[in-house]
C-alpha cells in the first residue's frame, strides 16, 4: 500500500509540476528550495487521491495473489472464514479514512491554498520571472526588452527596443550586462544596464549614441500585488460553513428587505434566490465532496477483496488494471458532481455521494458471496 501510494503520488503530483513549478525553475524565476516547498505543499493535496487509491491497489494485489495461490482454500478447510481474514484490512481502511477525513478537511485545502500563494508570488513579484531568459518582453507599446541570461537578477546579454508607434525602431540599447531591482512600494522596477551600446534610427539611418550606464524605470500594476482570493477548493471544511452561512444571511437579508419593500415583483424575489443558489450550490458540493470522499478508502476495501478473490490472478499489471478501473469509475462521480455545481436542480451535492454507495452495497453483497465460496 506504501509503494502504490508513493506511486499514485508522484503521478498525481506530476501534472501539477510540469505545469507551473517545472516552467518557473527552466526561466529561472525560482529557487530550488522554493521548488522543494511547492513541492512539499503539493504531497498533503495529493494524497487526499494517492491514500485511497492505493488501498484499493493493495487489497486487490494481495487478494488476488492469496486466492491464486489457494491460500484462501487452505484458510477455509481450517476453518478459517473470509470475513474473520478481512477484518483487519477493514479495520485499516476505517483508520484511513479517519486519516483522509484529516487531510481532505484541512490539511488537504490549507496546502493547495500555500501553494497557489506561492506561484502567485513568484509569478508577480519575482524580478526573474518579469525578465524570462531568452524570450523578448513587451512592457509597453513603445518598449521591447530581450534578455539572454538572468541570475538573480543580474542579466547578461540585455537588449532593449524603443518604439514608435508600436512598429518603428527610435533607439536600440545593446548591453553585455546588466541588473533590476524593485522599488520599496512594489510600484516599479528599474533596469540598469553597463557600457551600453547605443544605436538611434534617425530616416532610416543608424547613429551610435554615447556609451556607458543606461537607467529606465518600468511601472508595475498595482493590482498584482493585491493578495488574491482562495478559491472554494482552497478553503477548509469551517470556513466553507462560514462562507455558506455568510452568503445564506445576506441573501435571506436582501430576500426579508425585497418581501417589504413596495413594488418589488415576484420574479425580481425569483432571480434573488436563483442567484443565491448559484452562489451557495459550489461551496456545497465543495463541502460534500471533501466529507465524502473522506469515506472512500471503505468503499474501495469492501469492493477490493472479493474482486481481487475473482480476478484469481499473480500478476501485478491486472491487479494495478482492475485498481485504475475502479479509480475512474468512481471519480467519474465526483467530476460530475463539480461539473453540475452550476446546477442546484440536480443535486449535485447529493452526486457525490454515490460512489460511496454503489461501492458500499456491491462491496458488502460480493464480500457476503465470497464468504459463502459463491
Amino acid at each position: 500500500m506504501l509503494m502504490a501510494a508513493l506511486v499514485f503520488t508522484f503521478i498525481l503530483m506530476l501534472g501539477n509540476v510540469l505545469k507551473d513549478v517545472l516552467a518557473l525553475l527552466v526561466s529561472g524565476a525560482v529557487t530550488v528550495p522554493v521548488i522543494l516547498e511547492a513541492v512539499g505543499l503539493l504531497i498533503p493535496y495529493v494524497w487526499a487521491f494517492a491514500l485511497p487509491m492505493a488501498l484499493l491497489t493493495a487489497t486487490v494485489l494481495v487478494f488476488g495473489r492469496f486466492s491464486a495461490d489457494l491460500e484462501l482454500t487452505a484458510a477455509r478447510a481450517s476453518g478459517v472464514s473470509l470475513i474473520s481474514l478481512t477484518i483487519p484490512i477493514l479495520l485499516l481502511s476505517l483508520v484511513l479514512c479517519a486519516l483522509c477525513a484529516l487531510v481532505n478537511l484541512e490539511i488537504a485545502p490549507m496546502c493547495w491554498n500555500g501553494y497557489k500563494n506561492l506561484i502567485h508570488r513568484v509569478n508577480v513579484k519575482s524580478l526573474s520571472a518579469l525578465f524570462p531568459e531568452g524570450r523578448s518582453v513587451k512592457w509597453s507599446t513603445n518598449c521591447v526588452v530581450y534578455v539572454g541570461k538572468n541570475r538573480d537578477q543580474q542579466l547578461q546579454d540585455v537588449a532593449v527596443l524603443m518604439l514608435e508607434n508600436e512598429t518603428n525602431v527610435t533607439a536600440t540599447y545593446l548591453a553585455a550586462r546588466g541588473q533590476v531591482s524593485e522599488a520599496s512600494d512594489n510600484s516599479a522596477v528599474t533596469l540598469d544596464l553597463f557600457d551600453v551600446k547605443i544605436v538611434w534610427f534617425v530616416n532610416g539611418q543608424g547613429i551610435p549614441g554615447a556609451s556607458g550606464k543606461w537607467t529606465h524605470t518600468f511601472p508595475l500594476n498595482p493590482d498584482a500585488y493585491k493578495r488574491r482570493t482562495p478559491g472554494i477548493k482552497e478553503m477548509t471544511f469551517g470556513q466553507l460553513r462560514h462562507y455558506v452561512s455568510d452568503l445564506e444571511t445576506h441573501f435571506d437579508q436582501s430576500l426579508r428587505s425585497g418581501k417589504v419593500a413596495e413594488g418589488v415583483s415576484a420574479d425580481w424575489q425569483r432571480e434573488v434566490e436563483r442567484e443565491r443558489l448559484a452562489l451557495i450550490t459550489p461551496a456545497r458540493v465543495q463541502i460534500h465532496m471533501q466529507v465524502a470522499l473522506s469515506f472512500a478508502c471503505f468503499g474501495f476495501a469492501l469492493v477490493g477483496i472479493p474482486l481481487g478473490i475473482r480476478v484469481h490472478r499473480r500478476e501485478t499489471n491486472i491487479g494495478f488494471a482492475v485498481a485504475i478501473v475502479l479509480v475512474l469509475i468512481y471519480y467519474s462521480f465526483l467530476m460530475a458532481g463539480q461539473s453540475l455545481a452550476t446546477r442546484p436542480q440536480w443535486q449535485p451535492e447529493l452526486i457525490v455521494w454515490l460512489p460511496n454507495l454503489i461501492f458500499q452495497a456491491a462491496g458488502v453483497v460480493l464480500l457476503w458471496r465470497a464468504n459463502r465460496g459463491t
